[in-house]
């Protein structure tokens, strides 16, 4: 019992170790945002007070200067129909392919699971290319290419759980008359909560952080995310605005990790279901 206790003992402290490993570099950020962009690069791990204490500029600058809000309105807007759409239309698509045995759904199955190994790198310039010529290039089109793009993991993960669901529940269904679109929506659905919450958070946390896929595809004269607006801080010559960027990350974390810390105990139910059965 000794040795459990101290390898117990052993584990927490490793844990800890890690958790402050992981915590220190956002507490740095946060404290960097409110100190005077002169002393960030000077006395980075010093508490802002007196002369280096900044108060609120760095975050009206970012604000006002170079229009953060409006960044945020077009990624909470992205966020949340990509990932809506791609709830709805994947969870559809897994149920299809789960109950319907055909050469064409294992085909789209296993297309679905190929897009998940397939490097971004390998199309990311013929997709910006066709995004441009198709009109994909607003806040509108792009939630089409992020359904492309989630589709691979949130089939699995459905196709994975809804290989559990009793298949008597949803003949029952249609006995007492339901449609086979009632029959999703009232009965099969509700059942998918778990995996839907674990979808929807991995595909949030994705959307939500991504850089490449809005740089390329957006038209930035018009829209931009708050991943490219933080790229745009920098400017010519070397000249950063550190203390502006400091404010953005915070004001830019600090939702998806409330987020996440809300949410978080769905994760791990949502995989587990999805993932082992079937």
């Amino acid at each position: 019992m000794k040795w459990k206790r101290r390898l117990s003992w052993v584990g927490t402290g490793l844990f800890t170790i890690l958790g402050i490993a992981y915590i220190a570099p956002i507490l740095i950020v946060l404290m960097n945002s409110f100190k005077k962009k002169v002393y960030i690069n000077k006395e980075p791990f010093t508490m802002p007070a007196g002369k280096t204490y900044a108060g609120w500029d760095n975050y009206l600058a970012a604000i006002n200067k170079y229009q953060l809000l409006s960044a945020v309105g077009w990624t909470v807007f992205i966020t949340i129909g990509s990932v809506l759409v791609i709830l709805i239309c994947t969870s559809m698509c897994a149920w299809y392919i789960t109950r319907v045995q055909t050469k064409f759904t294992k085909t789209l199955y296993f297309l679905c699971v190929f897009s998940m190994v397939v490097p971004f790198q390998m199309v990311m310039f013929t997709l910006s290319l066709i995004a441009d010529r198709t009109g994909l290039n607003t806040p509108w089109g792009i939630i089409i290419i992020y359904l492309g793009f989630g589709a691979g993991l949130a089939v699995f993960m459905f196709c994975g759980f809804v290989k559990g669901i009793p298949i008597e529940i949803e003949e029952a269904a249609m006995i007492d008359g339901c449609t086979p679109v009632r029959t999703f929506f009232n009965v099969v659905l509700p059942i998918m909560k778990p995996t839907y919450i674990s979808v929807g958070i991995l595909e949030t946390m994705w959307i939500w952080n991504d850089f490449l896929l809005p740089y390329l595809v957006l038209d930035l004269n018009k829209y931009k995310t708050i991943s490219i607006i933080i790229q745009y801080m920098k400017g010519s010559y070397g000249r950063v605005d550190m203390g502006a960027i400091m404010a953005a990350l915070i004001m830019a974390v600090i939702p998806v990790i409330i987020f996440y810390l809300c949410c978080q105990k769905h994760i791990i139910k949502g995989v587990a279901a999805g993932a082992v059965k079937g």
